[in-house]
């Protein structure tokens, strides 16, 4: 039998400098864009070939140890459908991060509990974590990051969180809003969508909570309903409604508002007169259903005001103030 075949070694910032016939600091100084060490443009044109040639990539781990931080922004990422305008906005966030020389790690991994979350985004020895769900983050799981050297923690949540730059966003006043607006519309047996898909109970539940503090001050019901953002289970829900009995529905987002809309339409319920709907994020599509579709616009910092801040962070540096999450309705002819 032959020899396995090795596996090429890794190409060094030794192998560049051999190559350009420079030292290996010269490389260093090219490869980091040290500014506070002048390299001829001739040598930096010479470094910069040779490590295109060779295929070499910079070890981020060193990288990091000599500028004294990592350049990781960590955003947790639990959910594996978070819609549309949320992931625009996550790479967006990307986007702008980047102009300050951050690279953005999405971390899907599942943990029992904040504080073993926290140490797993901890090893990663992010710059900074920002965190979508901040509701999820606990006093003990930012006191592991702080621990760990992360130099900020954002988090998007509708508490306080000791040693976190806390962005309000609350996402019962979401629930609370679609819920009021079709009270006013005289609706008076109110369903409320639960996305069965991974992770979105998070937003969801408190969504349904800001319902339900709304029927309790008035003479509505509110009753939860689940669903998953797929035709088959739109359908089977629609096939229920005349047993569940209820005349207005918050669909949790626009997209599962469209699902169920068309569901029902196809059952031959009237959209708004047997069963007014609302949902939430004011997409494009939301404009464009038949009819179109009442929803929830949020309010949100930029990507750009989120970037600036989390660099403050990382910089130690007082960050700007940000302007919590904010809804509207926007009111069309679906309720």
């Amino acid at each position: 039998m032959g020899k396995e075949p090795t596996a090429p070694a890794a190409v060094t910032s030794a192998d560049v400098a051999r190559l350009a016939g420079v030292s290996r600091a010269t490389v260093s100084f090219v490869l980091n864009d040290t500014q506070a060490h002048r390299v001829s443009a001739t040598t930096r044109a010479r470094v910069l070939a040779a490590a295109q040639q060779l295929g070499y990539v910079p070890h981020a781990a060193a990288r990091s140890l000599r500028a004294g931080r990592s350049n990781l922004v960590v955003m947790p990422a639990s959910v594996s459908a978070v819609g549309r305008l949320v992931s625009a906005w996550i790479d967006d966030l990307q986007s702008e991060l980047e102009q300050y020389g951050y690279v953005t790690v999405l971390h899907t991994g599942r943990f029992s509990d904040p504080v073993s979350a926290a140490r797993a985004w901890a090893e990663l020895r992010p710059a900074a974590v920002v965190a979508l769900d901040g509701d999820s983050l606990t006093d003990q799981a930012a006191d592991v990051l702080n621990r760990a050297g992360v130099r900020g923690v954002l988090a998007f949540a509708s508490r306080e969180v000791k040693g976190v730059r806390t962005v309000d966003f609350d996402h019962a006043r979401v629930g609370a809003l679609a819920t009021e607006h079709l009270v006013s519309r005289g609706r008076r047996n109110i369903g409320v969508i639960m996305p069965r898909e991974r992770g979105l109970a998070v937003f969801a539940r408190p969504r349904l909570a800001g319902a339900e503090s709304v029927a309790a001050r008035s003479t509505a019901a509110v009753t939860g309903v689940e669903m998953s953002y797929s035709h088959e289970s739109a359908a089977e829900l629609a096939d229920r409604w005349a047993d569940l009995g209820l005349d207005g529905v918050f669909a949790y987002n626009d997209e599962y508002a469209a699902l169920l809309l068309h569901a029902l339409r196809a059952k031959g319920l009237s959209v708004p007169d047997d069963v007014a709907v609302v949902g939430a994020d004011d997409l494009v599509l939301s404009g464009l259903q038949d009819p179109p579709l009442t929803t929830v616009r949020l309010h949100l910092p930029t990507t750009s005001q989120v970037a600036d801040a989390v660099h403050a962070l990382i910089d130690r540096k007082d960050p700007p103030e940000l302007e919590g999450m904010e809804p509207v309705l926007v009111h069309r002819q679906s309720s």
